[in-house]
């Protein structure tokens, strides 16, 4: 008997993360999703398919509660699963302003779920797997917007940049390990969801690359959130995943 695999996926409601939900749910694979709410019609998906799915309702401005649950999860050693990945996709993009006027709330918010929810959430991971031998992944979903600055998104590039550096230094650590995951910042390309309609909608007296972002749509060059979810997943599955630890799928 092939035992299942382990995938815990954060943001998995919305977007490109319930695109990767959704193809994710099949035979063979274990399915957490983290996200603020249970999605049925991805529950009504799992059963139809005799796929295994849990989902657990956490905002992770508080990452604390996920991270616990998370830890007891996985107090298993190792022994039902095939292999473990941990897709670090939530993420939130805060209001479209220079830093002068952005409000403290929605900067913490930001800061929290797009990069100190992954930061703890990984390392609760690495933590509690770092006895297994079975294979152990970490992908962690970054943008072209931590590789380079963007006016009016301090927070968000600054949360995309900080998730690069802090799996590079993570993935040195599993490096000495005979078991080591695996960990790769990935950038999915631009994708249609409602960030890019945010980006869209903002002042251009405050966002002066809202041209660009209109463009984009008109010039149909927006993946959509399935195509780039099939992209992200083909990614995380072969067979050099990681040698780069911080990468695009593009590339």
């Amino acid at each position: 008997m092939t035992l299942p695999h382990l995938y815990i996926l954060t943001g998995a409601s919305r977007g490109m993360g319930r695109a990767m939900a959704e193809q994710l749910v099949q035979p063979g694979v274990h399915l957490v999703g983290i996200s603020r709410h249970a999605d049925p019609a991805l529950a009504a998906q799992a059963a139809a398919q005799g796929a295994a799915l849990e989902q657990w309702a956490h905002d992770l401005q508080d990452a604390g509660p996920a991270v616990r649950q998370l830890q007891q999860r996985l107090a298993t050693g190792g022994a039902p699963w095939s292999g473990a990945t941990l897709i670090n996709n939530a993420g939130m993009i805060p209001a479209v302003v220079p830093l002068r006027d952005a409000g403290d709330e929605d900067t913490a918010r930001a800061l929290r779920v797009g990069l100190e929810a992954a930061i703890r959430l990984t390392s609760a991971f690495l933590g509690a797997t770092r006895g297994w031998t079975v294979p152990r992944r970490v992908l962690n979903i970054s943008s072209g917007l931590g590789r380079r600055p963007m006016a009016s998104q301090s927070a968000y590039c600054a949360a995309k940049a900080g998730m690069d550096m802090f799996t590079r230094c993570a993935a040195l650590d599993e490096a000495r390990l005979p078991h080591g995951a695996r960990l790769c910042a990935l950038a999915p390309g631009v994708i249609d969801t409602g960030m890019q309609q945010h980006l869209r909608s903002a002042d251009a007296g405050a966002f002066p690359d809202r041209s660009r972002f209109t463009a984009l749509r008109a010039e149909h060059r927006l993946l959509s959130p399935q195509d780039a979810a099939a992209r992200v997943l083909a990614y995380l599955a072969r067979p050099d995943f990681g040698a780069e630890p911080v990468a695009d799928v593009r590339d």
